[in-house]
């Protein structure tokens, strides 16, 4: 059933769908797929905030594929593209992942990122008369944004250069698949030589880690999605570690987890960790929760899986969650003063 369009509606021009009209799925492209690969099943994952999506996509689908294939949708948690529920993906003749633009190239799955059509200048224009120097005074701006807005990235930059800024932009590692790309766990886009970022895009936790990645730089935050313009703030967040360290000190026992998910393991970390400490334990898990590690019964963890566990989720633990270069401070190896966001590099 299709809805009147609003100026943050965000861009369909795949098929025809029956729910909000709001995203483009590309299902003529993964109908395409099926045919060249005579498919016979099809998964569909969604990140979370999508779930709810997924069946009348799968029913969009439905009714354009022969009946003989079918199209399953996959229950596990999704976070990110480094989050592949792999069971489903080897079941499947064809496995679809929306949300998240490529980690690592596949003939296997299909990325769908659902760009965004929001208008993202107006926000940018609050953002240059708010926050950013005047070109005359200092010209160069760093330009970052996430996988939604890479559709508007090129626009962005030229509205910059138009308006006197000198604009740097480069693409970090191979864990990001565009310039100027950022991720919840990886800021190497923003490297540049600029002391001024604009992030553009929903939320505060990607630029508040760019923040703490490069505390040189100034990170204005243009938000399109909720419309404000605000600069990255580290200071909340690094009270929240530094607690976290100073809880943690007094450990007798460590749980070292070693996330299974397929683009979030850093075995050589966790087993380096386990190694020297004979009171730490490997614990492998899929998804990290306070409900799983409370059986344990430790005194404090670290994870050495997505570093967004620990940042977002940290405070929901019953029990200290550190980062690896957390625990190095808790443990007296480093200074209290090393203390830095983590990242995550390389894919799988």
């Amino acid at each position: 059933m299709s809805q009147e369009r609003t100026e943050g509606d965000l861009r369909n021009t795949g098929l025809s769908l029956k729910h909000d009209r709001e995203w483009d799925y590309e299902l003529d492209r993964i109908i395409e797929a099926v045919e060249e690969r005579d498919a016979e099943k099809v998964g569909l994952q969604f990140p979370e905030g999508l779930k709810r999506r997924g069946p009348a996509v799968a029913d969009d689908l439905r009714e354009n594929l022969p009946d003989d294939v079918t199209v399953l949708l996959s229950g596990q948690p999704c976070y990110g593209a480094c989050d592949l529920d792999t069971y489903m993906m080897r079941r499947t003749d064809v496995f679809v992942h929306f949300g998240h633009s490529p980690m690592k190239e596949s003939d296997k799955i299909i990325y769908v990122p659902l760009f965004s059509n929001v208008d993202v200048f107006p926000i940018m224009e609050q953002a240059r008369e708010e926050q950013l120097a005047d070109p005359e005074e200092d010209p160069d701006v760093g330009l970052v944004t996430t996988a939604q807005h890479m559709n508007k990235f090129e626009e962005m930059r030229e509205w910059l250069e138009e308006r006197g800024y000198t604009v740097h932009t480069r693409r970090g590692d191979e864990r990001l698949t565009h310039e100027g790309q950022v991720l919840g766990c990886n800021y190497a886009s923003a490297d540049v030589d600029a002391d001024q970022m604009l992030y553009v895009g929903g939320g505060k936790f990607h630029p508040l880690g760019l923040a703490m990645e490069h505390p040189e730089k100034h990170v204005v935050i243009a938000d399109p999605v909720n419309n404000v313009v605000t600069v990255a703030d580290t200071e909340k967040f690094m009270k929240q570690r530094y607690g976290a360290v100073h809880r943690a000190m007094d450990a007798e026992s460590w749980g070292v987890i070693f996330c299974t998910k397929i683009g979030q393991g850093r075995w050589d970390k966790a087993e380096e960790i386990v190694e020297n400490n004979e009171n730490a334990y490997l614990i492998t898990m899929d998804e990290v929760t306070p409900d799983r590690l409370t059986n344990f019964g430790m005194d404090a963890y670290v994870n050495t899986g997505c570093p967004r566990i620990t940042t977002d989720d940290g405070p929901q633990f019953k029990k200290p969650m550190l980062t690896p270069g957390e625990y190095e401070i808790a443990i007296g190896e480093k200074p209290l003063d090393s203390l830095e966001f983590d990242t995550f590099h390389g894919t799988w």
